[in-house]
């Protein structure tokens, strides 16, 4: 059966990486280049190759869906994050695949129940009251029951796939082929840490004894904070693949008919959304890695501008490297300060300068694009009224084709920015789905003014090296939250 598997998701990504591969051909045949008025060459392609483009794009679009929902486990949650990265694919992808964030189609509870015994030494009968065969949520991973307990609360019961550890072991050597492929065309140092990274995450992800202990630890981050919710473990119904917590009330964070009849500010809970990753990130440095839609409920608050946000699913929790840190306060305090040499220190210090690439050419790459940042307004919907044509020249890295895989082996994929990245892109789209004209990084600014202050007093005392005083981002924080 694992055979059967790996073969299918190897005959649909061959086709649709075969598909792209005979696009290239064809539009390496007939694309003409010019030169503008600085002699950079830029390509022209014929109308008809553009539309050959979109048709390849729906076809593969629709190609993955099918193929995601038949193989489900990893590729539904591959799927899932896709379809929030909109500015990154070609729109269709993310229209194809937002199915996934709801419609993940439930096993029945018969596959389940043996894990209650196995896990627990118990039948679900003797662990709760009651508990609903019909789940309330099917994931890529597991599915969500409803229960009561014997004392009378209500219950969420989170149940792992059978065999799901398994399959995901097949599942990961495609992707790490589909990663050397990937590697042919951008060769970046280092992308094989995606794979490993990927691989540690579900590792995490399947492992509720370790979720149990992560919601544990983040609501106790957010103890003093009221209008941030978490369920609480129910110890003693919860094991490596059965997961028992107190059920929590609310409505998805993307229901915005829901919102509007309770009378809900969508601003607001944008904003509510974007300080509680901030603080995750740069004050508790333990955050939330899986930010996508069906992790978040809302409940109505005291008024419209004082939503309750409520987390869920706390299996990709990761923490942040100290490193890691200074080097995105460097690169935020260039960006304010309209200094590039702090943006390739910054960079440099999270790690994505390979030791033997060529230096010269990512400084003069990195400087070009901070100069096309500064003046990108920074919001989703700045980018979604953006032209193709305004797209492709933010992305364009300015550089003579020779000159572009050189750039690319100039740069290092640095270990443990995965979920950095991930989250960071994740967060901002969805952000972006509630409330497209939010400048995200002006929300979350309050939770860096403590690190950047520091970072500059520390430079101008010598002592570049200095760590934040335990408490001052806590304490600065939490007058803002």
């Amino acid at each position: 059966m694992l055979l059967l598997r790996l073969v299918r998701a190897l005959w649909i990504f061959g086709w649709i990486f075969a598909s792209y591969v005979a696009f290239l051909g064809v539009r390496k045949v007939f694309r003409r280049w010019t030169r503008d008025e600085e002699g950079r060459e830029l390509p022209v392609d014929p109308a008809w190759v553009r539309r050959y483009r979109q048709a390849v794009d729906r076809r593969n679009a629709r190609r993955l869906l099918r193929g995601m929902l038949a193989l489900r486990g990893v590729y539904i949650k591959l799927g899932q994050v896709l379809s929030l990265m909109g500015g990154f694919l070609p729109p269709v992808y993310g229209k194809e695949l937002e199915s996934l964030q709801d419609a993940v189609p439930p096993r029945p509870f018969a596959e389940l129940r043996p894990s209650f015994a196995r896990t627990l030494g118990k039948e679900p009968e003797a662990l709760y009251e009651t508990i609903d065969e019909h789940p309330l949520a099917a994931a890529s991973l597991g599915q969500v029951h409803r229960a009561r307990s014997k004392d009378g609360r209500d219950l969420a019961v989170k149940v792992l796939y059978p065999g799901i550890r398994e399959v995901i072991a097949v599942d990961m050597r495609v992707v790490r082929l589909a990663m050397r492929a990937y590697k042919l065309f951008v060769p970046i140092q280092g992308i094989e840490r995606v794979h490993d990274a990927l691989v540690d995450l579900l590792g995490r992800e399947t492992d509720y004894l370790h979720e149990a202990e992560c919601m544990t630890r983040m609501a106790a981050n957010f103890a003093d904070e009221d209008d941030v919710l978490f369920p609480a473990v129910v110890p003693e119904a919860t094991s490596r693949d059965v997961l028992t917590m107190t059920f929590m009330e609310g409505f998805k964070i993307t229901r915005f008919d829901l919102m509007e009849q309770h009378g809900v500010d969508r601003m607001a809970v944008a904003k509510r959304l974007v300080k509680c990753f901030y603080k995750q990130l740069f004050v508790d440095r333990f955050f939330h890695a899986d930010p996508h839609p069906g992790n978040f409920l809302v409940q109505p608050g005291p008024t419209p501008e004082q939503p309750r946000l409520v987390i869920l699913d706390f299996g990709a929790i990761s923490e942040v490297p100290q490193a890691m840190v200074d080097g995105m306060i460097d690169v935020l305090r260039g960006f304010f300060e309209g200094r590039d040499d702090l943006v390739l220190r910054g960079i440099e210090e999270i790690g994505f300068m390979a030791p033997d690439g060529d230096r010269a050419l990512l400084e003069q790459t990195v400087k070009t694009y901070f100069q096309k940042l500064l003046k990108v307004e920074r919001t989703v919907g700045a980018l979604r009224r953006a032209t193709e044509k305004e797209l492709e020249a933010l992305a364009d890295p300015e550089v003579e084709r020779q000159e572009l895989r050189r750039l690319m082996r100039s740069v290092r994929y640095p270990d443990g920015w995965f979920y950095v990245e991930r989250a960071s892109v994740l967060m901002f789209w969805l952000a972006g789905q509630i409330a497209p004209d939010l400048d995200t990084l002006q929300v979350g600014l309050p939770y860096v003014l403590p690190l950047l202050a520091q970072r500059t007093a520390a430079e101008a005392s010598g002592d570049r090296g200095a760590e934040l005083p335990e408490g001052s981002a806590s304490e600065t924080t939490r007058t803002v939250s």
